[in-house]
Order: C-alpha cells, then sequence, then structure tokens
C-alpha cells in the first residue's frame, strides 16, 4: 500500500526474512531502550508476521515498523499486543508511526480482538500521546518495568466491550449494577478513530 507522500507500507512476510530482519532489529535497537536477542524478533515474527507492518521509502529503506501478536490473555480475552515501534528519527512526525499502529488495530479487529494492548516508557511523551489520539487508555503504572530502570506505563484499547466491562468486575447486562458504574463505563469507553 502506498500513500502520497511515496512510502510504501508492506506487512511482513517470512519470504523476506533475509532482506528486512537485520533492518528491524537495527532500527528497533537503535531507538527502544531494551535489548532484544534475534530470538525476541523471531518469536513474534515467525508466529505472528502478518501482524507486523513496515514502512519503506521508494528505495526500500526501512523507516519504520511496528511488530504485534494477538492471543488469548490469561484465558480471557482474546488480546492483541503492539510489542515494538520504531520510526527514524529524522522521519518522525509524518504519520508513520500512526499509520503502522492502525494498521495493526484494523487487522486485529478483523481477527475479532477483543483489547489491545501495550507498554511505553513513562518518559516516551510523544508514544503515549500517538497512543491516546488513538483511543488508548492508561491501565496501570509498572514500576522499573525495563532493564534500564525506567518506568512504563499500560496502555489499553477495548475494542468489544465486554472486555472493557470484565476490566470494571461486572456484567453490563445485570440491570442491577449500580449506575455510576454503567456512567463509567460509558465516559471511559473510546471511540475508535477512523482509518487514515
Amino acid at each position: 500500500m502506498d500513500d502520497d507522500d511515496g512510502l510504501h507500507y508492506a506487512q511482513y512476510h517470512s519470504s523476506k526474512e533475509s532482506t528486512y530482519l537485520a533492518a528491524i532489529r537495527q532500527l528497533i535497537s537503535s531507538d527502544l531502550s531494551e535489548p532484544y536477542s534475534i530470538y525476541v524478533y523471531r518469536y513474534f515474527l515467525y508466529q505472528w508476521g502478518d501482524l507486523c507492518f513496515l514502512a519503506l521509502d521508494r528505495q526500500g529503506q526501512m523507516l519504520g515498523v511496528v511488530i504485534s501478536k494477538l492471543e488469548p490473555h490469561r484465558g480471557g480475552p482474546l488480546r492483541g499486543y503492539i510489542a515494538m515501534l520504531a520510526v527514524k528519527k529524522e522521519h518522525r512526525g509524518k504519520g508513520i508511526a500512526t499509520k503502522l499502529v492502525r494498521m495493526a488495530i484494523d487487522i486485529m479487529i478483523e481477527r475479532d480482538a477483543d483489547e489491545i494492548a501495550l507498554e511505553t516508557e513513562v518518559t516516551n511523551t510523544a508514544a503515549m500521546k500517538l497512543y491516546e489520539r488513538l483511543g488508548f487508555l492508561r491501565s496501570k503504572r509498572l514500576h522499573r518495568y525495563y532493564l534500564n530502570g525506567n518506568s512504563a506505563f499500560r496502555f489499553v484499547l477495548f475494542i468489544k466491550e465486554s472486555a472493557f466491562t470484565s476490566r470494571l468486575g461486572y456484567d453490563v447486562n445485570n440491570e442491577e449494577e449500580p449506575a455510576d458504574r454503567l456512567e463509567l463505563q460509558e465516559e471511559l469507553q473510546p471511540e475508535l478513530p477512523p482509518s487514515a
């Protein structure tokens, strides 16, 4: 899929591992604070490569990547997870990260995700603003979550009402639930912005 700026967005495919894996590792290792081994990348790409997307320039150079997965969470909701997102510094602010995340969200919704979660460092205000613009809510603070000692916020995007209400600990269809809980649910339920 091409956009107006001459960028090409592509779904990762295992047949292109020799072309893309080294570029993905280089981009993510230069952008994120966590040092991931080759096995971490393969864990995601081998099982959920079709949930991972790349942004490439006209010459085929990688400018951005999102790596995701989708599986049942602790026997409960079908949870999408955005594990890694990186865009080259000189190409930030052009909507590349938004487009990549939106593509990952869209395919997870197509595959019946109940919710989508991720973590980001508490110091990464640009990422937090991006996720909040896309409808994610801060779920919890994870102290000293990263190897560098930084804390993280977990963000969750509730796709289905059942995933959201299960977090509140009640059944929305039960008419005897307190009205203030129903009001809270309506207030916090994000509107999912349309695809860009």
